[in-house]
This record gives structure tokens, C-alpha cells and sequence, in this order.
């Protein structure tokens, strides 16, 4: 979401989850007595280092960030591949531990569930009560005036994509440790599942207008969408083609909200 309102794009979220939670799984099956928060400590900081990649190339080289995303995509997946020589770690090269931690519960509720409560209200203070969330919103509403206004365009966008990244470095651990295998296929595809998300939650691809509610909202009706029609014997096929009908619908939705919005300016500068 981050990076979207921006007027970027990262499609390399899904192949940074997939290499680090190769890296971290890994990681455990070597060394099993290494402490599980060492090992979320690690996903997170693999997870940055791949963001601030993207960050970087986007900022000090000017490349477009859906080039370099395009391109980190396919260079972390590689990557992932390379670090396992193509083998896959099992639940049995796992340690109990690093399986066990998002298992439990916590009040009544999975400790996955903690880990989504907790990211959402970080990020929706990020957003409302910080200056760089206000920054976010306003390099993607006009980077001109926000030059001019002192904000460092460039910086902000680093930054999101380094936020993007710590986020993915997080999933790696937390999708390897529930469904207790990593691989080289892991998250394969889940970019569209990514940017779905935010669009059908009213984040704008022209950047600048979202919330973190809308976004969290996207992912949960995506994540209905996906576990309600295998129920009702609806094809994977057809699955992927509801889907990206319901992104086009977003689109046109968000474009012509905002279409209206601006006419109604105008008419009332006019009267």
C-alpha cells in the first residue's frame, strides 16, 4: 500500500517472501538451536536489505520502479533457487520451535492473528500520526508541490519500498512456519494477489488516495473469494478470471470517483 501511493509499484514482494523463507528455513534446519526471534529478526533484515535494493535503484538511478521490481522479481527468485541448489526444506528438517510459534494462541486468538492486529495498527498509526505517512499521501498526490513543500520525493519512496520489503521478509517466516515447507514455488504468483488487494480496497494506482482499513479489507475479501468458491466447485480457472475482474471493476470504480471529485472543484470554484 505503501508503495502504490507513491505512484510506484514493487512486484518483487512475493519472490522476497519466497527467498527469505528459504534463507530462514534453512537457517533452522542448520542450526536448530538458534532462538525463533533471532530467526524473525533475520527475515526482517534480509526482507529490508532486498527493499532497500529496490529503493535504491528507484531513487539514485531515476529507473522506473515497475522495471526494477520487474527485474528483482525474477533476481530473487533466482536467488532463492540458487540458495537451495532447487531442494526443498521439509517439516522434518524443522525444529519444533520455529514451527510452533505462530501455532499457539494467545486470548483466544492465534498468535497469526496477533501478528496482523499488531502490523495493522502500526501501520494505520504509520499513516495518521506520523509526518512520513503524511509524506506518503502527498508524494503520490503531486511530487512537484511536495518538493517544494520540502519533502524529499525520492527518499519517501526508498522508504516505502524498504517498509514493503521488512513486510515481506516477515511473511517469509510466517507463510514457511504454517505450512511447514519452503521452497523454491513458495508465494509463486501471489504479485497479483498483492496489488488486488490494495486496488479492491480503494488504494489508487495513480497514488496518493488509500487507507490501511481499505487495504485490509481488500485482502479479506480476496481471501474469502479464494476459500468460498472451491467450496462451491467453481474452477481455479474461473477463480483467477473473478479476480481479475474484480481489480477491473476497482479501477474503473476509483477512476471515476475521482473524475467526479475533481469536476465537483471545479464547479465550486466556478460558482
Amino acid at each position: 500500500m505503501v508503495v502504490i501511493l507513491t505512484r510506484s509499484i514493487d512486484l518483487s514482494m512475493a519472490s522476497n517472501l519466497a527467498f527469505t523463507g528459504m534463507a530462514v528455513a534453512m537457517t533452522n534446519a542448520a542450526f536448530p538451536g538458534v532462538p525463533v526471534v533471532l530467526l524473525v529478526v533475520m527475515a526482517l533484515a534480509i526482507g529490508a536489505a532486498l527493499g532497500v535494493l529496490n529503493g535504491a535503484l528507484v531513487w539514485k538511478l531515476g529507473i522506473p520502479a515497475i522495471v526494477v521490481t520487474l527485474g528483482t522479481l525474477t533476481i530473487y527468485r533466482g536467488a532463492t533457487f540458487v540458495l537451495s541448489g532447487g531442494a526443498w526444506v521439509n517439516a522434518d528438517a524443522m525444529s519444533p520451535g520455529f514451527v510452533a510459534l505462530q501455532r499457539a494462541s494467545f486470548l483466544g486468538l492465534p498468535v497469526l492473528s496477533w501478528f496482523a492486529i499488531v502490523a495493522v495498527a502500526l501501520f494505520w498509526l504509520l499513516m495518521t500520526r506520523t509526518p512520513l505517512g503524511r509524506s506518503f499521501y502527498a508524494a503520490g498526490v503531486n511530487p512537484t508541490a511536495s518538493v517544494y513543500a520540502g519533502i524529499d520525493v525520492g527518499r519517501t519512496k526508498f522508504l516505502a519500498f524498504v517498509i514493503s520489503g521488512t513486510v515481506a521478509g516477515l511473511c517469509g517466516y510466517l507463510w514457511v512456519s504454517r505450512y511447514v515447507i519452503a521452497s523454491t514455488e513458495v508465494a509463486n504468483g501471489y504479485e497479483l494477489q498483492i496489488i488486488a488487494a490494495c486496488v479492491i480496497g480503494g488504494v489508487s494506482i495513480a497514488g496518493g488516495i488509500g487507507t490501511v482499513g481499505g487495504a485490509v479489507l481488500g485482502a479479506l475479501f480476496l481471501g474469502v473469494i479464494g476459500s468460498a468458491l472451491p467450496v462451491v466447485g467453481v474452477s481455479p480457472f474461473w477463480q483467477l478470471a473473478i479476480s481479475g475482474a474484480a481489480i477491473l471493476v476497482a479501477v474503473v470504480l476509483n477512476a471515476r470517483g475521482e473524475k467526479k471529485q475533481g469536476r465537483i472543484i471545479l464547479r465550486k470554484a466556478a460558482a
